[in-house]
């Protein structure tokens, strides 16, 4: 996974509450299990006419925000079944930070096990950053999770909180895998001592 640290990116504008994980990928796109190639289907009940074209009134088919990879967005956020191709769909359409008022706990769990940083902050301080998203190319806004801060492009700041062991594990890009990984010579280790202890339990 990769690490996150400081990140400077378009942020997109989308103040809707509710958006559950159906919204974001549809049912009938969760048949594969790849975490790659879901960022076309992102939001493509929102996103796409009937015929395939695309809305032009939806955010994310905006020229300015195309290449947008922070998304802010309203309150329980994710909600709806616990579909992990959700956070696969953002991540693989570019979005790498989601800043709302809540999100649905699932979800959340889920965006860190996929790289994506979600950010919690009261409703006042969204309503700030969506003013600041609504510029369009212009709306640079830079997340620093070193430092929990993020600054405008005006240069005001906020900070947020986020949990150490989540925290610890987007700044050093560890998965679940990878955290077992750091382990991996303990591992080999008490596999070793089993060989010998009880052999037996070896087919190789």
């Amino acid at each position: 996974m990769d690490k996150f640290t400081k990140l400077s990116a378009v942020a997109a504008p989308l103040p809707m509450a509710n958006i559950d994980t159906d919204m974001i990928i549809p049912q009938k796109h969760l048949k594969t299990i790849k975490r790659t190639g879901l960022g076309i289907y992102a939001f493509s009940n929102i996103r796409y006419q009937d015929d395939g074209t695309e809305r032009e009134d939806f955010v994310l088919n905006q020229p300015a925000y195309r290449k947008a990879e922070i998304l802010v967005t309203g309150e329980n956020f994710g909600c709806g079944s616990s579909r992990e191709h959700a956070p696969w769909a953002l991540k693989d359409f570019g979005i790498k930070c989601v800043i709302a008022p809540s999100f649905a706990d699932i979800f959340y769990g889920n965006c860190f096990k996929n790289g994506i940083l979600p950010i919690t902050l009261p409703q006042d301080t969204i309503d700030l950053l969506l003013d600041d998203a609504s510029r369009g190319a212009n709306a640079i806004i830079t997340v620093d999770l070193e430092n929990l801060e993020i600054s405008g492009p005006d240069g005001g700041k906020v900070s947020f909180e986020i949990d150490p062991y989540r925290r610890h594990c987007l700044l050093n890009g560890l998965d679940d895998i990878g955290l077992t990984l750091q382990k991996k010579d303990t591992i080999s280790d008490y596999e070793a001592e089993k060989r010998l202890s009880q052999p037996w339990l070896f087919t190789d």
